[in-house]
């Protein structure tokens, strides 16, 4: 078991309040959880909520170093591990002073290329690796990860095996494009991050976006929600309310009708049909508050 790095789940609300990011008490004794028991943490939840954001303001608040691993598919356990720099290493054989004993070292530490993962173990409790995205990746990537997760540690033949004393704090995270498989859940702690509530979205915005006047970010958070309870593609997320309500208090001071609205929703629509559903009901959506 890992030294607690927080006291307490009070303690976790507030260092990440500091860095302007709210979580409430369900997300804040999954954080403490997992620090206090050197368990991983899986975040499931549309994409916009702050998974992802979690990891960062996370290591900010333990002032340790992020480690982001950027799941996509195709990607392989090389490409998150280690690789080999093999133009250096073949400059190197080319060499005409290249004694045969120092062949040996081509495959040596100074030609290892780290990855993320590789990075996170030798850093050990002094990062947090963060990898965002996990459904992305295929089923093989995430049975290889698992292993990681299991050990932290590899052996890499031509160096040895590389052991993290302490394993680092990990966050993974999903949008549930696809189910992750069960041999990894049982490895995480797990929580669902949903939209914040309307009082709870007030209040981010006032933290993160303080010079927007409260009036207009009330007004914003309640047509945000409005617009996530539409049948859209990509419903907007908490950023997404952030900018809108920069993007108006940029352009007027903070007037919202329906020209305004019409005019700025690229800052929290993302998707073309999207927005067309959402120009064809400006009336009723402006009309209902």
């Amino acid at each position: 078991m890992a030294d607690p790095v927080f006291g307490s789940v009070e303690e976790v609300q507030r260092s990440l309040r500091e860095q302007a990011y709210i979580a409430d008490r369900g997300l804040a004794t999954s954080i403490h959880l997992a620090t206090g028991l050197a368990k991983p943490l899986l975040l499931e939840g549309e994409a916009g909520v702050g998974k992802t954001e979690v990891a960062k303001v996370l290591a900010v608040a333990l002032g340790r170093r992020l480690i982001r691993l950027q799941c996509y598919e195709g990607i392989d356990s090389s490409q998150a591990l280690y690789e080999w720099d093999y133009s250096r290493q073949l400059l190197a054989a080319r060499t005409p002073e290249l004694h045969l004993e120092q062949v040996k070292d081509l495959f040596g530490p100074e030609f290892l290329v780290e990855r993320p993962l590789l990075a996170a173990i030798r850093a050990g409790a002094g990062a947090v690796l963060l990898i965002d995205e996990l459904d992305r990746a295929d089923d093989e990537f995430e049975a290889f990860l698992l292993e990681i997760l299991s050990e932290f540690a590899v052996t890499i033949p031509e160096v040895g095996t590389v052991v993290a004393e302490q394993p680092p704090v990990v966050v993974i995270t999903s949008n549930r494009t696809r189910e992750l498989h069960d041999a990894l859940k049982r490895r995480c702690l797990y929580h669902w991050i949903d939209h914040p509530s309307l009082e709870r979205e007030v209040e981010i915005v006032r933290l993160r976006a303080p010079d927007v006047p409260e009036g207009l970010t009330k007004e914003v958070a309640r047509i945000v929600a409005r617009l996530r309870s539409m049948d859209l593609v990509k419903r907007p997320g908490v950023a997404e309310t952030i900018d809108w309500a920069n993007a108006l208090n940029f352009l007027d001071g903070g007037t919202l009708d329906e020209e305004t609205m019409a005019a700025t929703l690229g800052a929290v629509i993302k998707d073309h049909d999207d927005e067309g559903s959402v120009r064809a009901r400006l009336p009723e959506i402006l009309g209902e508050q």
